[in-house]
This record gives C-alpha cells, sequence and structure tokens, in this order.
C-alpha cells in the first residue's frame, strides 16, 4: 500500500490503518477515512519523534484538507503539521494550534494503538 493513498477501506478497530513501517518519522503521512456521526471524515496518521498520532484532516481554522499533496503533512524540516491552505502550524504530537490563522483551534485527534507491526484506530 503506498504511503500517500486514500484508503478505500473504513478504519475499524478491526481493519489496520497502515503497516507501522509505512509511517516514517517527520515524512509522508497515510491517508485514510472515520466514520464520524453518520459521515465519512478524512483523516491521517504520521509519525513523530517515534510515535505515531492520527487527525481528522481538517485545518482549525476553516474546514479543509491540510495536505498540499496527498500524505504531505509536514514542513521542510518535518518538525510541523501545516495547513497548505493558510500555513497555521500544529504540534504533531498534539496538534495543537502553534500558529497562523487557527487561533488556538488545534486539530482534533483520533485514538490509535499499534500492534503486531499495524496501526489500528481504537472504538
Amino acid at each position: 500500500m503506498a504511503d500517500a493513498e486514500r484508503l478505500d477501506l473504513k478504519a475499524t478497530p478491526a481493519a489496520p490503518i497502515c503497516c507501522s513501517a509505512s509511517l516514517i518519522d517527520g515524512g509522508d503521512g497515510v491517508l485514510f477515512s472515520v466514520e464520524r456521526y453518520g459521515v465519512s471524515e478524512p483523516a491521517f496518521a504520521i509519525r513523530h519523534a517515534g510515535v505515531a498520532h492520527a487527525y481528522l484532516n481538517r485545518c482549525g481554522h476553516i474546514p479543509v484538507e491540510l495536505d498540499w499533496q496527498p500524505g504531505k503533512f509536514f514542513d521542510d524540516s518535518g518538525l510541523y503539521l501545516i495547513c497548505s491552505t493558510h500555513g497555521a502550524m500544529y504540534s504533531p504530537h498534539s496538534g495543537r494550534c502553534l500558529g497562523g490563522r487557527c487561533n488556538g483551534r488545534g486539530l482534533i485527534p483520533l485514538g490509535i494503538i499499534e500492534r503486531d507491526g499495524n496501526v489500528y484506530l481504537k472504538e
């Protein structure tokens, strides 16, 4: 499975989001979809400082997807998540707004767990 491909499946606790090896520290994210309140929403998983994290793929400023190309969420340094539309910067560890038009509104985190070489969405 390519890192930047949106998965056709809906991530569930029984279905992995991706293999752990697909998430490279500060590298491309893996796109997937989640069901929230009966609606399919885009989401992504990334790895930062050795830990996998997942968020809804939506800027805290306005509801646009963050990636400037599929799977491209980090700035050039690989240290911050950045919105391609407005340049808002977010902490990869917490999704907290660090600057820009997000005005303190962070990313919406999704619970994930890594086990047996895969990353899974928590219930």
